[in-house]
């Protein structure tokens, strides 16, 4: 029930792809204003994945799973009731809010199952973000094309009620409490620090990367994030406890998840450009947004299937060596991209191997951050992980497109990304899998037959070796 809620996470942020193009006239909007639709959610998930970890810590990671599920259906609802810019932009957000429900569920896992099941849970619920993905492109692009938007969202809106439902009935509360009082302070200048700068990194392009308002934001982003830095070491309950989060295994973990959401991302704004671009540029294939989506379909699958090698790889050799071997596949899929780009089969093959890539990967990261951290900080050290992914994603958005609006070629009247810009794109994408799997490399060894600890029954948990990672 907890992967089923990933999914609808994941495909409520699919759902929306395929009406991107066409949302300023839905929303009788400019281009640029309606790029706050998409904007919105990930300033909304950026801000609410931490602070849904710490509260979920506090005060139970089932309630804020719900909580989040809540928030999914209610912005569902109001961007299905929307029409125009404003209102749009609001249930976007409030969708956004809900990006938390993974690592919660994560969290969740580790406070209730057994040592021998939790790897291959884990892995399993990390592979819902790919699978809710490949699976909402080619649903969301038939729904698009067949009927009115709107009954995308009242679908995201039905899919949120029912795991919230399933979730209410068969997943049970965690007993790990850290208690205490909300780090309400942290949480708004983290809050603050990170909207400037995502929203510099998301809007650069449009604004002028040299531009007043750009620079402005990421000065105000640097000088309010140490700020909070320092204010979260000399406060006693912090959002983030960022000693833990200097860990080495947790430290290189995160570092890790920013090239890896970089590489994963890399690849959803390429292959689906290739498919769709005229034949006439003689590398575009010219393909329907459906066939984008059964093209990238395969891809969630294999991610799933190697949730159990992946747990089982992390259980005989330990994390480190799995997200490793996962940074070699993904280079390899990038590098094998570069020369094979003009068959729709060839792309098929390249998004299943990277898709596997990111499969051993994103099974590996939840268990060295829990090997790293005590029970009672497991949901608030998961979901900074999974921000760490988001700002590698929009990273990963902001270069690739200021390398394809350089790289063009004139194809009559409009100027299209280039062949070339493509390759360089792909190049990118391979380097920051390299860079993964050398910041991997900087982790501990695995130490044999350290099994996990169990949550003290009061709540209040001695940390976990719950991987044969030391720290």
């Amino acid at each position: 029930m907890l992967a089923l809620a990933g999914i609808v996470v994941s495909l409520m942020q699919t759902l929306v792809i395929p009406i991107v193009p066409e949302l300023p006239k839905f929303l009788d909007a400019s281009a640029s204003d309606a790029a706050w639709a998409v904007t919105a959610t990930l300033l909304a998930a950026a801000v609410a994945t931490p602070v849904a970890g710490r509260l979920g810590d506090m005060y139970g990671k089932r309630r804020m799973l719900l909580v989040s599920l809540a928030l999914l259906v209610a912005g569902s609802v109001v961007c299905a009731l929307s029409e125009s810019l404003i209102p749009m932009i609001v249930g976007r957000a409030l969708q956004g809010l809900a990006a938390a429900v993974v690592p919660l569920g994560i969290s969740i896992m580790r406070d209730e199952l057994p040592t021998e099941r939790l790897a291959g849970s884990t892995a399993l619920m990390s592979a819902s973000l790919g699978v809710g993905g490949a699976l909402g492109l080619p649903s969301a692009a038939f729904i698009a094309d067949n009927f009115d938007w709107h009954v995308l969202f009242w679908t995201s809106a039905a899919l949120g009620v029912v795991a919230a439902v399933l979730v209410t009935m068969l997943v049970p509360e965690s007993k790990v409490r850290t208690g205490g009082r909300f780090d309400l302070t942290g949480s708004l200048g983290m809050a603050a620090g990170l909207v400037s700068l995502l929203l510099g990194i998301s809007k650069g392009g449009d604004w002028g990367w040299t531009s007043g308002t750009t620079l402005g934001l990421f000065a105000f982003a640097v000088v309010v994030l140490l700020a909070w830095g320092v204010f979260e070491l000399r406060t006693a309950q912090p959002l983030v406890d960022l000693r833990t989060t200097a860990r080495r295994q947790v430290l290189f973990t995160n570092l890790a998840s920013i090239a890896f959401g970089f590489s994963m991302f890399a690849m959803s704004l390429v292959l689906p450009q290739l498919l769709q671009l005229p034949e006439a540029t003689g590398y575009g294939l010219g393909r329907s947004m459906l066939t984008v989506g059964l093209v990238l379909a395969p891809q969630g699958l294999v991610m799933m299937a190697m949730a159990p090698l992946s747990a089982a790889i992390s259980k005989s050799k330990g994390p480190k060596v799995t997200l490793m071997l996962g940074a070699v596949i993904v280079a390899a899929g990038y590098s094998l991209n570069i020369a094979l780009m003009s068959e729709v089969w060839h792309l098929v093959m390249v998004s299943c191997v990277i898709g596997a890539g990111v499969g051993f990967a994103y099974g590996a990261m939840p268990a060295l951050i829990m090997g790293a951290v005590p029970a009672s900080e497991t949901a608030a050290a998961n979901s900074l992980n999974a921000l760490m992914r988001s700002i590698g994603t929009s990273i990963a958005s902001a270069i690739a497109g200021v390398v394809l609006a350089q790289m063009t070629i004139s194809f009559g009247t409009a100027a299209l990304p280039s062949e070339s810009g493509f390759k360089v794109v792909m190049a990118i994408g391979a380097g920051a899998a390299v860079l993964a799997f050398v910041l991997a490399a900087f982790l501990p060894r695995h130490r044999p037959g350290v099994v996990a600890a169990a949550p003290a029954a009061s709540g209040r948990a001695e940390p976990a070796e719950v991987t044969g990672v030391t720290s």
